[in-house]
This record gives C-alpha cells, sequence and structure tokens, in this order.
C-alpha cells in the first residue's frame, strides 16, 4: 500500500481502513452432541411422543415475543411473502431504511419482518431398527424473525433468530456505520458517500478508532442482543445448555484511497481495471491471500469484471474467500471477504507433554479471532494495491518511458539506455517485476533462474552468467528502477520502477500488438 500511495501522493488525500459488514451468528452448542436435545427434553418433562406439541408452544412463545416488542415499541410487525427481496430491486435492509425515514426513526426499533426461510433444525422420527423414537436434525424452513434496530452505537444493525430450535441467531453490524457514529460522538467533520469516507477531518484518530474496533470483546454485546430477542434462553440456560457460541460467519475488511476528487480518480481507474483483469495470475491473487501455488491446492482461482450503475468491479475469488476492486465517488476500495478463515493461520500457544509452545494454526470463525481478521484483510489489500502502484494514466507513462529510452547518469556515472522494445529488456522486466519478489526482494540468482532456461554447464558459465545480471541490476539502480537493502544482496523494485517496467511490459505485450491488428 505504502509504494501505491508514493506514486499517487499527488492525487491522494488519506487512506482509511477498517470493517465494512460483519456477519456474526449465534450457536447453542450445547444441543450438538448426539442425544443432547432429547436429554433437553427429558429436563422439560417432555416425551418424545409430545415433542411436535412442546417446539411448537416454543414457536408460538417466540412470535408473540416478536409482535410484543413491535407493539411496545408501536412499531410494524410485517410477513413477507418471499424471502429474498433483493429480486423484486429492495433488499430487507432497503425496506427497513425506507420505514425508518418514512416515521422519522432516530434510535430503537425500526420494525420486525416474519419470512419463511431454510433452517437446520430438530425432528422426531422411528427408528425401523431400535423400534423406538430419537431425535435427529434436518433441513427444514421455518419462520424467521429479523428485528431492524437503530442502535446508539453501532447504526442500522438486524438480528434474525431462527423460531425453531436450536433457534441459530445472526446479528449484522457495519464497522463504517459505527465509525460514522463515534466520529460524529467526537465532533470531527467527515464527509461521506453511501458507506465510503471521502473526507475526514482528523484521519489518525478515525485509523486509531478503527484499530480499538478490532479489538473489541463481541460476546458481551451480541449476548445483550440475543437476550432481548430470545426470551427462551433462561429456560435453555437453566436446563444446563449453556449460552450461545459466537462466530464470526461473514467479514469484509475494507482499505479506502480517498483521492482529491472524482476526476482525478477516474483518470486512473480504468488503467487499474484493465492491470487487474490482464496482469493479474492466479498465482498473485493466492499470494495476495497469504497462499501459495502448489500440487497440494484443491479449489479454483478466478477473477471477473462486472459493470454496475456505479462503475465497474473486479472481483478476484479463491475458493470461499474473495478479493476485489470497485470505486465509489473518489474513493478506491480494497476489500477482502473472509468466509472460510480455515484458509489462513493463526498463532496459537499450545499446551504439550512438552510444555507450551506457539505453533501456526488454522484460524477458526471464533470472535477472539477477529483481530487476525483485520490482519488477514489489511495485508492482502495491501499486497494488490502495491502489485498495482505501476499503473498511471496513459499520458504520464509514455513520458516515462521517453525517460527510460535516453541514457541516465547517477552520483557522475552514465548508465545506458533501455530498449522497452526489444525481447531481451522486456525479459528482464518481467524478471524483476515476478509477483513472488514482492515480498522479500530479489537476488542475482533469481533472476538468473528466469532468464535462462537451462542450468549453467560449469563454473565458468556460472560466473558469466552471475556478472551479466549484476551489470543488468546496476544499471536499473542506475535508472532508479531498484533500490539495494543495506548490507545485503537483495533488491527491491522502486514506487517508480513499478511505474516504469510495468507501462514498458503493456506496451511490448498488450497495447503494441493490438495497435498493430487495428492497423491491419
Amino acid at each position: 500500500m505504502d509504494a501505491f500511495i508514493k506514486v499517487h501522493q499527488d492525487g491522494v488525500i488519506g487512506t482509511l481502513q477498517t470493517f465494512d459488514r460483519m456477519i456474526f451468528k449465534g450457536h447453542l452448542t450445547g444441543f450438538f452432541p448426539r442425544g443432547a436435545f432429547a436429554l433437553f427434553l427429558h429436563r422439560q418433562g417432555v416425551l418424545l411422543k409430545d415433542f411436535s406439541d412442546y417446539v411448537q408452544a416454543c414457536t408460538r412463545e417466540l412470535k408473540e415475543h416478536a409482535q410484543r416488542l413491535a407493539h411496545d415499541a408501536d412499531r410494524p410487525f410485517i410477513y413477507l411473502q418471499s424471502a429474498s427481496t433483493r429480486r423484486q430491486g429492495e433488499s430487507k435492509e432497503d425496506l427497513a431504511r425506507a420505514i425508518a425515514e418514512r416515521d422519522g426513526i432516530r434510535d430503537g426499533l425500526v420494525c420486525v419482518f416474519s419470512v419463511l426461510e431454510p433452517c437446520s433444525s430438530f425432528a422426531v422420527q422411528g427408528n425401523r431398527e431400535t423400534q423406538r423414537l430419537e431425535v435427529v436434525r434436518r433441513q427444514r424452513k421455518c419462520l424467521h424473525f429479523y428485528f431492524y434496530v437503530l442502535d446508539p452505537e453501532f447504526g442500522l444493525t438486524h438480528v434474525r433468530l431462527q423460531s425453531w430450535f436450536p433457534f441459530t441467531i445472526q446479528v449484522y453490524v457495519n464497522g463504517r456505520a459505527w465509525l460514522r457514529r463515534e466520529l460524529d460522538r467526537r465532533g470531527i467533520r467527515c464527509e461521506q458517500y453511501e458507506n465510503a469516507f471521502t473526507w475526514i477531518e482528523d484521519l489518525s484518530t478515525a485509523s486509531a478508532l478503527c484499530e480499538r474496533f478490532a479489538r473489541r470483546r463481541w460476546p458481551g454485546i451480541l449476548n445483550a442482543w440475543a437476550r432481548r430477542v430470545n426470551p427462551l434462553l433462561s429456560t435453555i440456560r437453566g436446563a444446563g445448555f449453556g449460552e450461545y457460541y459466537w462466530v464470526l460467519d461473514q467479514a469484509e475488511y475494507a482499505s479506502d484511497v480517498m483521492f482529491r476528487d472524482r476526476h482525478t480518480l477516474e483518470r486512473l481507474y480504468p488503467e487499474l481495471v484493465q492491470a487487474a483483469m490482464t496482469e493479474l495470475s492466479s498465482a498473485d491473487v493466492l499470494r495476495f491471500l497469504g497462499r501459495k501455488l502448489h500440487g497440494n491446492f484443491r479449489g479454483q482461482v478466478t477473477s471477473d469484471l462486472k459493470r454496475r450503475p456505479e462503475g465497474r468491479r473486479v472481483k478476484h475469488r479463491m475458493k470461499q474467500n474473495s478479493l476485489k476492486m470497485y470505486d465509489k465517488c473518489s474513493v478506491l476500495r480494497i476489500e477482502t471477504t473472509i468466509n472460510n478463515p480455515r484458509e489462513f493461520k493463526v498463532l496459537r500457544v499450545l499446551s504439550t507433554r512438552f510444555g507450551r509452545s506457539r505453533r501456526w494454526c488454522p484460524m477458526g470463525k471464533g470472535v477472539a479471532n477477529l483481530w487476525r481478521y483485520a490482519q488477514v484483510g489489511g495485508q492482502a489489500n495491501h499486497r494488490y494495491l502495491d502489485a498495482l502502484a505501476h499503473v498511471r494514466p496513459k499520458g504520464e507513462a509514455v513520458a516515462e518511458l521517453d525517460r527510460l529510452c535516453r541514457p541516465a547518469v547517477t552520483r557522475g556515472k552514465r548508465y545506458a539506455r533501455f530498449n522497452p522494445i526489444t525481447r531481451e529488456d522486456v525479459n528482464l522486466f518481467k524478471a524483476v517485476l515476478d509477483g513472488d519478489h514482492a515480498l522479500r526482494g530479489f537476488r542475482n540468482a533469481d533472476i538468473q533462474r528466469h532468464l535462462y532456461t537451462t542450468p549453467a554447464a560449469n563454473r565458468r558459465e556460472r560466473q558469466v552468467r552471475s556478472a551479466q545480471i549484476s551489470r543488468k541490476i546496476a544499471k536499473l539502480r542506475g535508472h532508479g528502477l531498484v533500490r539495494k537493502v543495506p548490507r545485503s544482496r537483495v533488491y527491491h523494485v522502486t514506487p517508480r520502477g513499478y511505474n516504469i517496467l510495468s507501462a514498458a511490459v503493456r506496451y511490448r505485450e498488450r497495447d503494441f500488438p493490438i495497435a498493430m491488428r487495428a492497423a491491419a
């Protein structure tokens, strides 16, 4: 991200990164073990043959409680005919916002929706082998209640409660809605377009707030919402089956680059889209998301471009997780969506017979890992932006190519010009820009592996090759395209190098062939 900001510093006024959409789910894990729900019924004095009457009574109690909450707050209780309202051009959230605006609601309950949706639940059926009734889990449909609330701290949120055992619950929170309220509470001025901030008076305070948000203790907040909508929790807890175990079912972590105005971003964005779709490979996408391409990888990596009314978005998918880029007014947003955190690692302290030790383990969905979600998402966004740091509007790139084609003088020493038309120079540029070097840099041997297809036959040939590559690296340094890490033999591409070298590669491999075909 630093490389991208340095290259475009004249047009960028700041950056902000925090969570966007977050979906928490609560599970009554005490019901999960085999036979646990049957034990719960036994403790309630309910026979398996009376299962249907009991659970229907519980469902009625939940529905009456939801209707009572709506009635006491003088808010509407609405049954929706379709589980998906987005197909009709309006989501449940849009409906709730429209109701809040229509009725002038500023805080508290906005409305309650009731809708029939699929779920995983319990049922009692006969076992032919044992000739006995037993509890089984199966998919079915039941009523779900959506409680839309304008929370004084989190803004518009919703709590979805399943009306049939095991009463799975879902809570939706938007990190930027929370941030807007925190800024208003502190008197920090800001400008906002939808859920994107185009300007913030005090960015350092805003960034500190976002860091604090990622390390909040969520179970207490989520349990308070659960107790409000589920009146049966006290009964379940009294029977010894505990409270909800909270997981982060889906999280979007976004890094926003705020440009001075829409025009500045519009000049650059088409080139960013083109580079993202044509220059980034599947191996690059894996690297952005902290993975390596190897034979054990099982899954698909895909990229697609979609045009929306607001603009264009590029999305890269790795199994269930994704990384996307899109523009909102004068904001360029890079967003990592994590649905399956086990693709990533978290550092754990484990107890073994030899004592306690630290190990990197697959990351679970527990809310205790929220800080790690932020780390993973932020690192993926930064790598993606740095991979696109070279992209500039075409006019500026042409001027840089002109300078590349002239000799350079650095500290009194003259370095020969490059010729970006020749295959030899472009292959060198591609070797230097290889994605494997983005994090750790490159050495002489790394460039040799890219430029020579066969290993050296003897020691003399190895020395000749090493000397040739050393001269090429020195030439790159003389033109300011790479820099050397002090006290090492490692080199990194400079922000200017990303800009010029990628423009040269793109010209030879894409722009010039297209122009030739058009002329023919």
